[in-house]
């Protein structure tokens, strides 16, 4: 069966530092490529970060580069999203999703993925 588990989420200040982990299971995680996605109230779901497992290549959103970094540990199965100097804007709910194959033309969009993790919560509030 495959899964995709997301985890870290929780309350941070503004300013401050997360980790989200996005942990694969039923498919080999370097075969893939996993985007992170988020939604907030009253807005669309938007790709946030992504990368190619076999390759190595990385995307992100205009509102995140410099602030935040997707790595994979093919070890654990495992994809990270550090994010960085969190903004208020920054709160959403956090997916991963697996797609094999993605395109650097579509990479941010969710209909692209096949694969989906249950979401997790991140909160950037003082």
């Amino acid at each position: 069966e495959v899964q995709l588990v997301e985890s870290g989420g929780g309350l941070v200040q503004p300013g401050g530092s997360q980790r989200l982990s996005c942990a694969a299971s039923g498919f080999p995680l370097d075969a893939y490529a996993i985007g992170w996605f988020r939604q907030a109230p009253g807005k669309e779901r938007e790709g946030v970060s992504c990368v190619s497992s076999r390759d190595g290549s990385t995307y992100y959103a205009d509102s995140v580069k410099g602030r935040f970094t997707i790595s994979t540990d093919n070890a654990k199965n495992t994809v990270y999203l550090q994010m960085n100097s969190l903004k208020p804007d920054d709160t959403a709910v956090y997916y991963c999703a697996a797609v094999l194959g993605v395109h650097s033309s579509t990479w941010y969009r969710p209909l692209a993925y096949d694969y989906w993790g249950q979401g997790t919560q991140v909160t950037v509030s003082s």
